[in-house]
């Protein structure tokens, strides 16, 4: 099983290389994030191939895929789909049909999703958590596997509603898409100006994802890791005892639990991909800045400072004790971690 997985992740970063150049980290992101049965938000700049790299792969995992773009005026019906009435020409009866929406895909590219009301954001909110959507008072369920990739534009910031903390936080990770370097801007520019072009190629099915997920959870995490990962965690709360010096000053929110879950299943996911059968500490360092971003609100003192989210998380990786007997000695855990 663990080769199955090895596989796939392999087969699916060859398809999505055809067509997208680079950007090896959020590809793996990605992966991991499927594998895990969670969803992504992704964040830069115009012109960084966030939709080909999406609408990729899943033509890669030959998974329905719809694409909503997100405006101001876009209504919760326009997402979720909506009751219309239907007359029978033959016998002139009128019958109410559900028309679906675009929600009803395996794979939804929600592009610009902070460019969208409070209201239209909610429903999609329904959509992450329950696995639903409700028109009326009908609860229709959506497609198994389901992944919601969304995308956000960190510079333009005029007429956008930005996400809430309880929104940001079903994302299971928030991947940075940074400009590629020379050698594969030269590469773009070269593939990007021929008329030939590259199509990605299904190599899985429904099915066979759903299985991976399933063996995803199985594998094995030592105690004193899971021990890790909760301090770890528990030290961006403000306020709390077990709480870091560095989220005191530089944090005014932390993570919850959903953070614990997240990086844990992420690291497993990880470790199945590079071909170990168990979780160790590079693994959850490695996910760490992706599971936790997004979910930490810095401070004023911080933003006036040029301290960001990721800058408080490499902190904490630094001083949080790795070693089971030192982190069991720190003055926020004595007592707690024992035993």
């Amino acid at each position: 099983m663990i080769d199955r997985v090895v596989r796939l992740s392999e087969a699916l970063k060859a398809e999505v290389g055809k067509l997208v150049v680079g950007q090896h980290g959020v590809i793996d992101l990605l992966i991991i994030t499927l594998l895990c049965r969670g969803h992504g938000l992704l964040e830069g700049p115009p012109g960084l191939a966030k939709t080909l790299l999406v609408g990729t792969l899943a033509k890669a995992l030959g998974l329905t895929y719809s694409r909503i773009q997100f405006t101001p005026d876009l209504m919760p019906s326009d997402i979720t789909g909506a009751e219309v009435i239907e007359e029978d020409r033959a016998t002139g009866q009128r019958n109410l049909r559900f028309l679906e929406g675009p929600l009803f895909a395996q794979v939804i590219l929600a592009d610009e999703i902070n460019r969208t009301p409070p209201k239209t954001q909610a429903a999609l909110l329904e959509a992450m958590q329950e696995g639903q959507v409700t028109v009326g008072r009908v609860r229709r369920s959506l497609g198994d596997p389901f992944l919601v990739l969304a995308t956000q534009n960190p510079i333009e910031q005029e007429g956008t509603y930005p996400l809430p903390e309880a929104q940001q936080d079903r994302f299971m990770f928030k991947a940075v898409l940074r400009y590629p370097d020379f050698d594969d801007e030269v590469e773009v520019a070269r593939r990007t100006t021929v008329a030939a072009s590259a199509e990605a190629q299904p190599v899985c099915t429904a099915e066979e994802l759903l299985e991976l997920q399933r063996v995803v959870r199985s594998a094995p995490i030592s105690e004193h890791l899971i021990r890790y990962t909760v301090a770890l965690v528990r030290g961006t709360r403000v306020g709390q005892p077990d709480a870091h010096p560095a989220a005191g000053e530089q944090l005014t929110w932390g993570a919850g639990p959903r953070a614990v879950q997240c990086l844990i299943l992420g690291a497993k996911a990880r470790a199945l991909m590079q071909g170990r059968p168990h979780v160790t500490l590079d693994d959850l360092h490695a996910l760490a800045k992706p599971a936790l971003r997004h979910r930490l609100l810095t401070s004023f003192v911080a933003d006036t400072s040029g301290v960001s989210a990721d800058d408080v998380i490499d902190r904490l990786l630094a001083e949080t004790p790795t070693d089971e007997r030192a982190l069991e000695n720190d003055p926020r855990f004595r007592g707690v971690l024992a035993g």
